[in-house]
């Protein structure tokens, strides 16, 4: 099974006050406004906000390690190209910006963000301020796409407890893990069969996901937005990319450093080969699990994590394991989010934690408390 990521980081002056300048970032390596380039071994882009910034490993792999390398000397290559110009950070939501510090990217693209802000009106946090670790999943067969599928779904809440990574809002800390899922989930509402609440149903066959799939683009036609009627304009918590060959989970916060990242994607990897998992299946049920771990992280089901801990670490390949015990430190400790959140309520100052979480990203050494 190959894997492939996407990472979105927040772009910020050394005070880790936003940036919108992803643009001026672009053109500054190319010389023109491109939304897309080739920087060493990744892909930078940009995103529909101007404060965040995408890395992408130039090429997928069946090794993690080939993925983590990549990332790493992509993120070493920015460095050394800005200086100290310029601070990336992780987490789900940047913790300090307010909605009138960004902006959205208006150099191509402008006819899907205007039928997307006509829609649901993108000035809001749930499109201008998220920042999400996409993992990509290769499959081989229906038969071997509807099972993983099932599978991840099934997973999604135990997976967004993990990587819950966005405590704060607007400096605020709100007591909710994971905001970004928080705003997510409701910045699509008018057409609610877009996020379906991130949990999708359960399919028997990709004839059912293909038809799921046609009753959003029927709501989006219905609504003259026939323009994104495309399939990666379904938001829920695993979507599929026929065109790409692969599952993409879509419901996970961005992490602290590239090796936070690619433990999370040896936890899915490992866990997907097992035959049969203690998990829920049920759809009210997965909701429920939901909900728990976006507002408590790893806290509210960490018997459950250790049970799937245990079981990953049983099928997991040698490389896998040199992974895994980060996903433990979190399963005991905590998420990201449960860290960051108590230790700003302990010291009251947001300007350290950021400045550790940016050295994390830089030296690839996961936060711990």
């Amino acid at each position: 099974m190959t894997i492939g990521t996407e990472h979105e980081f927040s772009i910020n002056d050394p005070g880790f006050n936003p940036l919108p300048v992803s643009d001026t970032i672009l053109k500054t390596i190319c010389g023109s406004y491109n939304s897309e380039i080739l920087f060493g071994d990744i892909r930078l882009g940009k995103e529909l906000q101007k404060t965040v910034i995408e890395m992408v490993p130039r090429n997928h792999a069946e090794s993690i390690a080939v993925l983590e390398g990549q990332l790493v000397r992509g993120i070493r290559k920015f460095s050394h190209v800005f200086r100290d110009r310029y601070q990336l950070l992780g987490l789900g939501m940047h913790p300090t910006l307010q909605l009138n510090e960004t902006a959205v990217w208006d150099h191509d693209e402008g006819e899907y963000y205007e039928a997307y802000d006509r829609l649901f009106n993108i000035r809001q946090h749930g499109w201008l301020n998220i920042q999400a670790l996409q993992v990509n999943l290769s499959y081989s067969g229906a038969k071997d796409l509807v099972l993983s599928y099932n599978r991840i779904r099934s997973l999604l809440p135990y997976l967004i407890a993990v990587t819950a990574a966005s405590p704060i809002v607007e400096g605020k800390s709100t007591g909710t893990a994971d905001n970004r899922l928080l705003y997510y989930r409701e910045n699509q509402k008018e057409i609610p069969l877009i996020c379906n609440r991130i949990i999708p149903k359960k399919i028997g066959s990709v004839r059912d996901y293909r038809r799921e799939q046609e009753e959003i683009f029927f709501g989006l036609r219905a609504n003259d937005a026939a323009i994104l009627c495309e399939e990666w304009v379904n938001s829920g918590g695993v979507i599929i990319r026929f065109s790409r060959k692969c599952l993409e989970i879509k419901a996970l916060d961005e992490q602290e450093s590239i090796r936070s990242d690619m433990a999370v994607c040896a936890f899915i990897r490992s866990l997907l080969r097992c035959g049969s998992l203690p998990v829920e299946t049920d759809q009210d049920g997965l909701l429920a699990l939901t909900e728990e771990a976006i507002q408590r992280g790893t806290a509210g089901l960490r018997p459950e994590l250790q049970q799937l801990y245990s079981r990953a670490w049983d099928h997991a390949t040698a490389e896998e394991r040199l992974y895994l015990p980060f996903i433990r430190d979190r399963i005991g400790h905590g998420s990201l989010a449960e860290l960051v959140r108590d230790r700003f309520g302990r010291e009251g100052q947001i300007v350290p934690i950021l400045s550790d979480l940016a050295d994390s990203l830089k030296t690839n050494r996961p936060y711990r408390r």
